[in-house]
């Protein structure tokens, strides 16, 4: 059908009987294979001119996995045999299209397809607007546009005269060849850019507000992400982790470094061998927080100064839905408010997925949550009441922070599976208590 506004005429295609999964990355593609294979219908569509999300358009062209190609692949779908350990990004990227390819996912993804605005309309439907002014309707919608593309920039005191970008614009070393490059930030694409520029630039210092712990990416050649097993609890994991880290790199003080202000975990780790062994070769100056920018200088708030070329502001991304209405921004900090990791307690049909940061493992972590996923789908389908509700009446409790211990996700999985069926039956005792619940539909985007 055809809606007539005052300038123009947008067609408006029914698609209610129908899922849309938002972006084709690796979060995207787990889903819509999941969804497959439950034969629950849907469309997919993505931004970006190829499948693949953040290793396909954001990830510089050195990049490799930090986690092993052991937790990074969908445990039904793995890596050729002939993968590394850390397989590189063409590597991932030629993976996900096999991924692709071999689950014919393709037919049911548009490429090139933005999406403007998000709403929900009567009938607990979701009314869809694409930028060409295309407008459709769906059951649902499944936000899995990822959260490695919305930049977060500090916040500097002065003005630089040379060049400062975000790590996201970083894609090879001839941008760092010759200068002296300063990068901010500890995680794990500032130590791996700071790492590059020990080797091409005139000077690389790795400015940090506070130091990270350095986890090595292999212990006695063995990945040391495939060392922690879903049975072991997180204390386990920080005692064995924190052995690891003494017997590979001793301590902080060895490096000049202070000791982290928090425990192994309580943050997103840093896997990195490079930069403790550069640092050590004299090729990496650490450095504490930036004070101020002055010209090509830059004061640390330890009082020194150095001057620099170019800024990388490694500095992570902001979790980011701007196509949703301010009634369904439910990001506080890196923090999604949702239960059960994707949905919400008043509004059926929508639903957030993979915002958080698991300790890696992205591709065995979709691959376990996907069918949960679909029978909470299927489950969504019998009632009338959001399954966030259910979940909140059931005790569940909001996420208060983005990180997450994959082992424990599995467990917990695997308990939501074993007991699905409470689950189901404490759904129809909420839905009998709330019998008139209608999603409440928000006006279109002025």
């Amino acid at each position: 059908m055809q809606v007539s506004h005052s300038r123009s005429t947008v067609q408006q295609v029914n698609t209610s009987h129908k899922q849309l999964i938002l972006g084709a990355g690796f979060v995207g593609l787990g889903m819509a294979q999941a969804l497959k294979a439950a034969g629950i219908v849907y469309d997919q569509v993505d931004g970006s001119d190829d499948i693949g999300g953040n290793w396909y358009h954001g990830v510089y062209e050195t990049a490799h996995i930090i986690s092993s190609r052991t937790i990074t692949q969908f445990t039904h779908f793995p890596m050729p045999d002939d993968y590394p350990d850390f397989p590189s990004a063409q590597h991932i990227r030629d993976y996900l299209n096999r991924f692709a390819d071999h689950f014919q996912l393709r037919e049911q993804i548009e490429l090139n397809r933005t999406v403007e605005y998000v709403r929900p309309i009567e009938n607990n439907l979701w009314e869809v607007t694409f930028a060409n002014g295309e407008q459709r309707i769906y059951k649902g919608v499944l936000l899995c546009n990822g959260h490695h593309w919305c930049k977060r920039f500090p916040e500097f005191e002065g003005q630089f005269h040379g060049q400062i970008i975000h790590s996201k614009d970083y894609k090879k070393p001839d941008q760092l060849r010759g200068k002296r490059v300063l990068v901010i930030g500890g995680g794990n694409s500032a130590c791996d850019i700071a790492a590059e520029a020990a080797r091409v630039s005139r000077k690389s210092v790795l400015s940090m507000r506070e130091s990270v712990w350095f986890l090595p990416k292999t212990f006695m050649g063995v990945p040391t992400a495939d060392l922690l097993r879903w049975w072991m609890p997180e204390w386990f994991q920080r005692l064995a982790m924190s052995g690891i880290i003494r017997l590979t790199f001793g301590t902080h003080q060895d490096y000049g470094l202070s000791k982290p202000n928090h425990r192994i975990f309580e943050k997103h780790p840093t896997l990195n061998n490079e930069v403790p062994y550069y640092i050590k070769h004299g090729r990496i100056l650490a450095k504490p927080g930036v004070r101020r920018l002055q010209g090509k200088k830059v004061e640390f708030v330890d009082g020194s100064e150095q001057e620099f070329d170019l800024i990388v502001c490694a500095t992570g991304y902001h979790v980011a839905y701007p196509f949703l209405p301010e009634e369904l921004q439910r990001v506080e900090g890196s923090v999604v408010k949702c239960y059960g990791s994707s949905f919400i307690e008043d509004y059926k049909g929508l639903y957030y997925i993979g915002w958080g940061q698991a300790r890696g493992g992205v591709g065995s972590l979709i691959a376990a949550y996907g069918p949960y996923f679909t029978r909470c789908l299927q489950l969504q389908d019998e009632i009338n009441v959001p399954l966030g509700l259910v979940l909140k009446e059931m005790g569940q409790e909001l996420p208060t922070t983005h990180l997450s211990d994959p082992q424990q996700i599995f467990r917990q999985l695997k308990l939501a599976h074993f007991f699905f069926n409470r689950i189901a039956k404490k759904a129809a005792k909420v839905d009998a208590k709330y019998p008139n619940f209608e999603n409440r539909p928000l006006p279109a985007k002025q």
